[in-house]
Parts: C-alpha cells; structure tokens; sequence
C-alpha cells in the first residue's frame, strides 16, 4: 500500500482548519480583540497533530473522520489555549511561538489570558454545538466530553504544568518525571486517540489499545522534544533551543543523558505500534505518524 505521510497530514490539516474557520465567532462584533487574538494563535501554524490523531483513529475504525471534526478541533483549541498561557511570564515566559511572536507579546498579557479561557469555553461549545450527528449520539458525546475535560484538568494537562513549574531548579525522581510528562503532554494525546475510538463505537479491547497507543505516542512525543530542545535548531523549530536548560526544566536528557533518552524514545515507539498489531491498513497513517517522531526536527 502506498503511502505518503506528509500528503496525509496537509490533507487532514486542511480539513481542521476549514472547520476551524467554520466554528470560530465572527470577529464583526465588539469582542473583535479578544476573537482576533483566539485566531492570531489558533491559526499560527499548529501541526494539528491532536485533531489529527483523533481523525487518524476513526479511519482506522473504518468510518468517516469528518463525523468527528467538531470533537478533533475542540481538541486543538484546548491546546491552543494551554500555548498561550504556557508562554505567559507568570509561566514560560516565551516571547517566541512556532516562529512568530507568542500572543501576549502580541496582544498583551491580559488579552492573552482572555484569549486562551475563550478558546478552552469554546472547546466546549463547539462540542455541545455540533458534536451530535450520524456517528456520535448523546451518549457517545457524554463520554468523548469527560475523556477530554478529565484530560485537560487538574488531573491531566493542567496538573502536569503544576508539577513542571513546582519541579524547576529541583532534581526529581524518574517516576515523577514521567508522570509530570503523561499527565502534561500526554493526556491531550491520548483523550484524541480515545475520543476517537469512541466516537467510531470501538469495542473495549480496541479502544484501550488505542488508550495505550496514546499513552506512548505521548511520552515519545517528549521525549523527542526534549532531545530537539537540545539538539535542535532554533529557526527550524520557531522556539529557542536550549530553553529548558536555561529555565532549569527537568527533562529526560537532564535525568538520563543524551543516548539514554534516544533509547527510550525508541521504546515507547516500537511499544506504540505494538498496540497497533490488531488493525488493518487503514490503521497505516497512525503508524507512521509515531515512526515519524523519531525523525521530527521540530
């Protein structure tokens, strides 16, 4: 079967961003500050892996991705928002994003802290708005809503941000580590690949395969960006290198050293295509994605 990854991932990126555009407020109205700096970062170049992953899980399943943009780009805006925040100075204190000035720099702090609590409301709204239709029933979308709610709360992304901002300057165990990176980066990954599931109607053993899919897919996903901010470029990846040394960050090449956290990364790659084993080749762009993290340079 011929297969060309990065055709795929325009083609899928192109459909969230349509949709995108479609479930955005209008910016003709007196909040146009607030609508424009949403926009400035949702549509500042994102790789739309999330929203990506969530489409990818659903053609595996055999049924169509377009059923499940709402949830897909509901996704994206939870992640969107947690860029702009991230970047804060009370946080980050990044004044550089995907190679273009973060939103407060742009917007100021306050309209950037606006722009990403409307983001993360309208991640909801969306949701509530358009999320029921041929593929996902009301129960379906109940379920899809807690996954993703439980994974960018206290108990997923945001508390993983805790734990990194508390864990700067201090040497900390490999368990917390981990955790810290599961629960921070993660957790959004793995709501994407199981909201999909869901909304596809998985059976239970599908559906945790693609749980620890997730789960692993999210770990090498840090760990491979840990090693770029490292190894990396700063203009190939539109961030400064070197920052979490900088900031004093724990981070797998700090615990472990530049050729243990290669191996891992290897790990938790070949751990993720294992989960794989049971799906046909409709479950092919999911596999080449992970394959692909090892290669990343940004």
């Amino acid at each position: 079967m011929s297969f060309n990854l990065k055709t795929y991932l325009k083609e899928k990126r192109n459909l969230v961003n349509k949709a995108l555009e479609e479930y955005l407020p209008p910016v003709d109205n007196p909040t146009r500050n607030l609508i424009e700096s949403m926009r400035y970062s949702l549509f500042a170049g994102g790789k739309r892996l999330r929203p990506i992953l969530c489409l990818g899980t659903v053609e595996a399943l055999g049924k169509n991705p377009e059923h499940c943009l709402p949830v897909a780009c509901a996704i994206e805006m939870i992640h969107t928002y947690s860029l702009i925040h991230d970047d804060l100075p009370a946080m980050d204190n990044d004044e550089l994003r995907r190679g273009k000035p973060t939103n407060h720099v742009v917007f100021g702090e306050a309209m950037a802290i606006l722009a990403g609590d409307g983001l993360l409301t309208e991640a909801f709204f969306v949701l509530s708005n358009y999320g029921l239709n041929d593929l996902i029933n009301p129960t379906k979308l109940l379920e899809i809503i807690r996954i993703i709610s439980n994974a960018a709360g206290c108990r997923g992304m945001v508390g993983g941000q805790t734990i990194d901002m508390e864990a700067e300057g201090k040497e900390i165990e490999p368990s917390l580590l981990e955790m810290m990176h599961a629960c921070k980066t993660g957790a959004l990954i793995t709501a994407s690949v199981e909201s999909g599931a869901v909304a596809a109607g998985a059976s239970n053993e599908a559906r945790n395969a693609f749980v620890n899919y997730g789960r692993h897919f999210g770990l090498a996903f840090q760990i491979t960006d840990d090693l770029l901010d490292v190894t990396g470029d700063s203009e190939e990846m539109g961030k400064p290198a070197g920052s979490d040394e900088a900031r004093q960050k724990s981070t797998f090449p700090a615990l472990y050293g530049l050729e243990k956290t290669r191996e891992m990364a290897k790990f938790h790659v070949s751990k993720a295509l294992e989960n794989l084993q049971q799906f046909d080749d409709r479950a092919l762009p999911l596999r080449e994605l992970v394959k692909y993290l090892l290669k990343r340079r940004k």
